[in-house]
C-alpha cells in the first residue's frame, strides 16, 4: 500500500485501509474505487492521506502500533466534547455539576493516553488511520494532546508529570467555545478584527479553567500560554522564554504542527516533514530548539508508504521506521536511473549517511 495526499488522488483509485467515521463505522471500504465525488467529499470532511493499493507496494505493511486504538481516541473526543458542552450550560449549578464530572472523566482519558504512549516504543503516526470527525476542535484537541505526551516522553518526564501535561493538552484550547463559530470555520484569511477576537480564546480558556472545581493552575495555564512564544512574540502577554511553562512550550510545538499537518477549509495539509521544517524555522526564536529535535524523534517524520525520490535520484518508498532517527527510515528501491526495477530492494538510511531524501514523489515512472 502507498500513502497519497487526497488532493493527488484519481479517480479509480481503490483505498488500501478503509475510512472510518467517528463512531468508528466503515464509511468506505476496501477495495472500492474512488470516484471524482468521492474524493471531492472527503477533501471536504478534512481527509489528509489515505492509503492506496498498488501491485508495485502489496509488500508495505503499516504497523498498527504506531497509532492510538480507535476506541481510545473516540472516548478522548468524547470526554474533550463533554467539557464544552457543559460550559455551555447556562444553570450554574448545572453547569458546575456537569463540569466536575466532564473534567473527572478527561483526567480518566488522558491517564489511559499516557499509558498508551509510556507503553508504544514506536514512532507516532496520525496518518496511519484515516477518520473522519465533523468537529475540528475536538480532534485537534486529541491530536494535540497525543504529539505532546510523546514529546514529554522523548524528553524524559515521569509518567505522573505526563498525566499532569495529557490533562492541559486536552483543555488547551477550550476557550475557543467562547468564539463564534463563523470565525472558527472561516474559509479563508481572518480580518484584524476577527483575529483579534480569535486571539481571546487564550484568555477565555483560562478564566474557565480556573473558576472550574477539578482542575488544576497548570491546566489553566496551558490554555493561557500555548500561544506564547520564546522570543515574546505570541499571545495574550507576550511573556518570554524564561515565563513560559514548561507544559506551554510543548503544547505550543505539538498546537502548530498538528495545525499545518491536517486539512483545513482555506488550505490543505502539509506533510509530517513539511510540518517539521516549519517548526525549525521558529526554532530557537519561537520554539524550543531542543524540544523540536525531541519532537522529531518521537515521531514518524516519513510515514511508512510514502514515496521519495533520494539525493542521487533513486526513487522507493518508505517501508519502515528507525525509532530515534525517524528521519532515516528504510527505503524500498524501485526505481533507478529512471528505470522501475523488476526486483526491488531495501535500504537502510541509517546505514547510509550520504543519502537523505529530497522531496516527496507522487508516483513512479511507468
Amino acid at each position: 500500500m502507498k500513502l497519497v495526499a487526497i488532493q493527488s488522488l484519481s479517480p479509480g483509485a481503490c483505498l488500501a485501509k478503509p475510512i472510518l467515521d467517528e463512531a468508528g463505522k466503515t464509511l468506505i471500504n476496501t477495495g472500492i474505487p474512488l470516484t471524482e465525488t468521492i474524493i471531492n467529499r472527503l477533501q471536504q470532511r478534512g481527509v489528509t492521506f489515505v492509503y492506496i493499493g498498488d501491485k508495485r507496494t502489496n509488500d508495505i505493511v503499516v504497523n498498527s502500533t504506531s497509532t492510538i486504538p480507535f476506541s481510545l481516541r473516540k472516548k478522548a473526543m468524547e470526554s474533550v466534547e463533554d467539557v464544552f458542552h457543559s460550559l455551555q450550560k447556562k444553570h450554574e449549578k448545572t453547569r458546575v455539576a456537569l463540569l466536575e464530572q466532564s473534567v473527572r472523566e478527561v483526567h480518566k482519558v488522558g491517564n489511559q493516553l499516557v499509558d498508551e504512549i509510556m507503553n508504544n516504543n514506536d514512532v507516532l503516526s496520525l496518518l496511519t488511520d484515516v477518520y473522519i470527525y465533523d468537529n475540528y476542535v475536538f480532534s485537534h484537541s486529541v491530536n494535540v494532546t497525543l504529539y505532546a505526551l510523546s514529546l514529554g516522553k522523548e524528553i524524559g518526564l515521569t509518567q505522573p508529570v505526563l498525566e499532569k501535561l495529557g490533562a492541559g493538552a486536552m483543555l488547551h484550547d477550550v476557550g475557543k467555545m467562547l468564539i463564534p463559530q463563523d470565525i472558527l470555520n472561516k474559509p479563508g484569511r481572518l480580518t484584524d478584527e476577527e483575529f483579534k477576537l480569535m486571539k481571546k480564546h487564550t484568555t477565555y480558556g483560562y478564566e474557565l479553567l480556573r473558576s472550574t472545581p477539578n482542575v488544576s493552575a497548570l491546566s489553566a495555564s496551558c490554555a493561557y500560554q500555548h500561544h506564547e512564544r520564546l522570543d515574546g512574540s505570541g499571545y495574550p502577554l507576550g511573556i518570554k522564554e524564561e515565563r513560559i511553562h514548561l507544559f506551554s512550550k510543548i503544547i505550543a510545538i505539538a498546537d502548530v504542527y498538528d495545525a499545518v499537518t491536517s486539512n483545513r477549509v482555506y488550505r490543505s495539509a502539509l506533510l509530517p516533514h513539511k510540518g517539521l521544517e516549519i517548526l525549525y524555522a521558529g526554532a530557537g526564536s519561537q520554539f524550543d530548539k531542543d524540544m523540536i529535535s525531541a519532537f522529531r524523534r518521537a515521531i514518524a517524520v516519513y510515514p511508512i508508504g510514502l514515496f521519495v525520490t533520494l539525493n542521487d535520484q533513486r526513487k522507493g518508498i518508505v517501508s519502515k521506521q528507525n525509532k530515534g532517527l525517524s528521519d532515516r527510515p528504510y527505503i524500498l528501491i524501485q526505481e533507478e536511473g529512471g528505470r522501475v526495477l523488476d526486483k526491488p530492494y531495501e535500504i537502510d538510511l541509517k546505514e547510509s549517511p550520504t543519502l537523505i531524501i529530497i522531496t516527496q514523489t507522487s508516483h513512479l515512472n511507468n
